[in-house]
């Protein structure tokens, strides 16, 4: 279940995503520049960024071969 935060999030991310170009063909040169330029934005914007620690992988349990 979603709440109007998590819409909102989601809304926020589709548009950014649309305003990326899309002619990059994920290029690596393109890729860096693209996350250079959402981390300048990040630090120029009056909102609140969230910073989180890593997540620790989780072990998946051992399939048996049964």
């Amino acid at each position: 279940m979603t709440n109007k935060l998590d819409d909102e999030i989601i809304e926020e991310i589709r548009r950014r995503r649309q305003l990326m170009p899309s002619h990059s063909d994920y290029d690596l040169k393109d890729l860096k520049r693209i996350t250079k330029d959402l981390q300048r934005q990040e630090r120029e914007s009056d909102k609140p960024v969230v910073q989180r620690q890593p997540r620790k992988p989780q072990l998946l349990p051992k399939r048996s071969s049964v």
